[in-house]
């Protein structure tokens, strides 16, 4: 699985976002997009998802349907219950036979199969998160977009959520492309750090290995 950016253009009026921008994603990893807020990070998501068309250029090596996303807010139905969420987003991909066996499997596999028949606001901020992620594995896509989603979590909480989120991976392969301001969490994931810069956005740089080591360097670039 591999996704393709080629001579990418996209404006809102007068602001250029992207102007020939190049970007390849190839990897069966953790690809942190990192940059200030407003540089363009998350309308990159959104048009590799399709939720923004693009003006100019070219985007290949995979289709719509192989993407889940995890935004920053979990959208969950607040009448719905863990289990009624679950089915209301995966009922497509599944059959009714097969249905309810996928969702306790993806349940089990975050570890919260007790809290299915509970509603959202019943439920904290991580439990909440962990729902949202498990949502997203359970869809049988090969693509995780996420826009900055332990934002709102505190720190140990986060890092506890993270440690679970590259435990499911291990087992559930998938690409995944997360964008952050937060180049801790962006190192701690261990995969590819790509540096966004002003707009309209440029690479300023890539770091895949030793990227403890690459920390001071990585902050001068943002």
């Amino acid at each position: 699985m591999k996704i393709d950016i080629n001579n990418l253009n996209k404006s809102y009026g007068n602001e250029n976002i992207f102007r020939n921008f190049n970007l390849e994603f190839n990897d069966e990893k953790v690809n942190c997009i990192v940059g200030q807020s407003g540089c363009g990070k998350s309308t990159l998501l959104n048009i590799i998802a399709g939720l923004e068309e693009i003006d100019a250029g070219d985007i290949s090596g995979y289709l719509k349907r192989d993407i889940s996303y995890i935004f920053q807010e979990d959208r969950l139905i607040e009448w719905l219950t863990v289990k009624e969420n679950l089915e209301l987003t995966l009922k497509k991909y599944f059959d009714k036979n097969l249905l309810e066996k996928e969702i306790e499997k993806i349940l089990s596999l975050v570890g919260i199969n007790n809290i299915k028949n509970k509603y959202p606001n019943a439920l904290s901020g991580g439990m909440r998160q962990r729902v949202n992620i498990a949502r997203a594995f359970g869809k049988p896509s090969k693509i995780i977009l996420m826009d900055e989603p332990f934002k709102s979590l505190d720190y140990k909480l986060k890092y506890t959520i993270i440690d679970e989120f590259k435990t499911i991976l291990e087992r559930k392969k998938r690409m995944v492309i997360l964008v952050t301001h937060d180049v801790d969490e962006a190192i701690y994931f261990q995969g590819n750090v790509i540096i966004f810069g002003s707009k309209p956005v440029e690479i300023r740089g890539v770091f895949n290995k030793e990227l403890y080591k690459h920390k001071d360097e990585i902050l001068k670039l943002i």
